[in-house]
């Protein structure tokens, strides 16, 4: 069967992947953006280190070097003494504090903006917390709209320039087209947002591009766990809806046509209860946002009331549980119980090194971590949960909107001439 050529080029867009050494005929683009990724991977280094590691001739580095300089992206620092004799190499440090990256991610319930500049650094960002859900598409354009100019005035005051904007949307996306093809949280089929979103900024921005929040968010994890050497992970989404990214050897598993990662459709509840899909039974009637509301609060409850921002109910659910609130410790173990059946599921079939469950689950997940690491072990074939880590994103609500930053920023690493 012939591969989806802009699942190919999404994969390769996301996750450019450490750093390969290249031989010395590479074309110069390529070493320039080696050189680079290096840097982002590896942290500062002299030009004799660069070139041992990627076979380079010292002379060619230093040309490199001097052009990524002469671009803003890498600045040269302090020396350091390599050996025990010698001259001190000095030191090159990633820069570009010019360029940034812009991610923006549309939840259910905000809408929220990120720039990164080139080395991580978070130079803007503004959530604006809303019943997106219950808005109309309309409405909810004009809302980005909004904080997106918000932050480009923001950048262009202080100096800084987008290289790229990546929205985070919770459905199923056209990248070619800019379309939201079905988006159930949100109630969207068949939206152009891309179009929508450039009409309405209504000046010169830079390149638009939409993905998944559940795989952007997974490359977020994926930078953030780099050091970690973790290249086999399910990064999964806690919101109303419930999805996962998944890397495998260091890529993002997309699928044939990019659908791949729509776990909260497995079909796992036994009460077959109505999800916003259309369908019955799926895993995040069980798992997401809706469902530990519903367990743990009755009906004019606070902490269901979707006008209060998010993290103030989530706050109070935390309070009740350490407070010993029976029927919040109860919606607890058994959203812990449904969570770990699902994750065993993939964990027999995909085997990762570590799931990571971001989104609401990094705000009260601690609270169930322990139960649900014990349920895993229990159900996984493969001993010891075949070596699979369930952990807490550090990331928590800002994941898919920093995947989307470095999705934007990922262009740069590809090709640092086009700046």
């Amino acid at each position: 069967m012939k591969a989806d050529p802009r699942a190919a080029r999404l994969s390769d867009a996301a996750l450019a992947g450490p750093a390969r050494p290249r031989d010395r005929r590479s074309i110069r683009r390529t070493n320039l953006a080696v050189v680079l990724r290096i840097l982002r991977d590896g942290g500062p280094r002299s030009r004799a280190q660069i070139a041992a590691d990627t076979g380079l001739p010292k002379p060619t580095v230093t040309s490199l070097v001097a052009e990524l300089v002469a671009l803003g992206l890498v600045r040269e620092g302090p020396a350091q003494r390599e050996g025990a004799v010698g001259r001190p190499g000095t030191l090159v440090h990633l820069d570009g504090r010019d360029i940034c990256g812009v991610g923006v991610e549309i939840s259910t319930s905000s809408v929220h903006v990120l720039a990164l500049g080139l080395g991580g650094a978070t130079v803007f960002g503004h959530r604006t917390a809303a019943a997106v859900a219950d808005m109309t598409a309309d409405a909810v354009l004009d809302l980005t709209a909004r904080s997106v100019r918000t932050c480009l005035t923001a950048l262009e005051r202080d100096g800084v320039r987008p290289v790229g904007i990546t929205l985070a949307v919770p459905g199923v996306i056209d990248a070619d087209t800019g379309t939201v093809e079905y988006a159930p949280a949100l109630g969207w089929r068949g939206l152009r947002i891309l179009a929508g979103l450039r009409d309405r900024l209504e000046r010169p921005v830079p390149p638009l591009t939409v993905g998944n929040d559940a795989k952007l968010g997974a490359v977020a994890e994926y930078v953030h766990a780099q050091g970690a050497g973790v290249q086999d992970m399910i990064c999964i989404t806690g919101e109303r809806g419930v999805g996962a990214g998944i890397i495998t050897d260091g890529r993002l598993l997309l699928g044939s046509t990019g659908f791949a990662g729509e776990v909260g459709h497995m079909p796992l509840d036994p009460e077959r209860r109505p999800c916003v899909c259309g369908r019955t039974g799926c895993w995040e009637t069980m798992v997401g946002l809706d469902a530990i509301f519903r367990l743990a609060a009755a009906d004019g409850d606070p902490v269901r009331d979707p006008g209060v921002e998010l993290e103030e109910r989530l706050a109070e659910l935390r309070r009740r549980a350490e407070s010993g609130h029976a029927r919040t410790r109860q919606a607890l173990d058994r959203v812990a119980d449904d969570l770990a059946l699902g994750i065993a599921l993939l964990a027999d079939v995909l085997n990762p090194q570590a799931v990571v469950l971001g989104g609401y689950f990094s705000h009260i997940g601690d609270l169930m971590l322990d139960r649900v690491r014990e349920v895993v072990r229990a159900r996984v074939m493969a001993p010891d949960a075949g070596g699979c880590e369930v952990a807490l994103s550090t990331l928590g609500f800002r994941a898919a909107a920093q995947g989307g930053a470095h999705l934007a920023l990922d262009a740069v690493y590809q090709d640092p001439g086009a700046v």
